[in-house]
């Protein structure tokens, strides 16, 4: 059986918790920086708040994404994605489907429960 120390997992996620400062909710799954922020944006969350990491479920490690509701909304769309950024560095670091779409308008504000990202245990 493989095996990776938790080590390992920590200081890749530990990115997650120490450079992003942005989360955008998407009208598709982005690809790049670009995608994230420009191209398939419907709004955005800065000063997040996302742990260091800790044991993941059901296995491997992760850090959670804490809830918020003060998310701004920049335009009308169906939101399918979140999109985790480094704004500084210009970096996509994370991407995934929202636990349900939903549709947003622009003026209003978004929420997100609260979500890890998880690297599993080496199969």
């Amino acid at each position: 059986m493989a095996f990776i120390n938790d080590r390992v997992f920590d200081l890749g996620l530990n990115v997650l918790d120490t450079e992003a400062n942005r989360l955008d909710i998407c009208s598709s799954e982005p690809a790049t920086f670009t995608d994230a922020t420009v191209t398939n944006t419907l709004g955005n969350k800065t000063s997040l708040s996302i742990g260091a990491p800790a044991d993941g479920s059901p296995n491997g490690r992760a850090v959670t994404v804490a809830t918020f509701s003060d998310g701004a909304v920049t335009a009308t769309g169906t939101a399918s994605h979140w999109a985790i950024t480094d704004t500084v560095n210009s970096r996509l670091l994370a991407t995934g489907a929202l636990a349900a779409s939903q549709a947003v308008t622009n003026g209003n504000t978004f929420s997100l429960a609260a979500f890890a990202i998880r690297v599993p245990d080496a199969a």
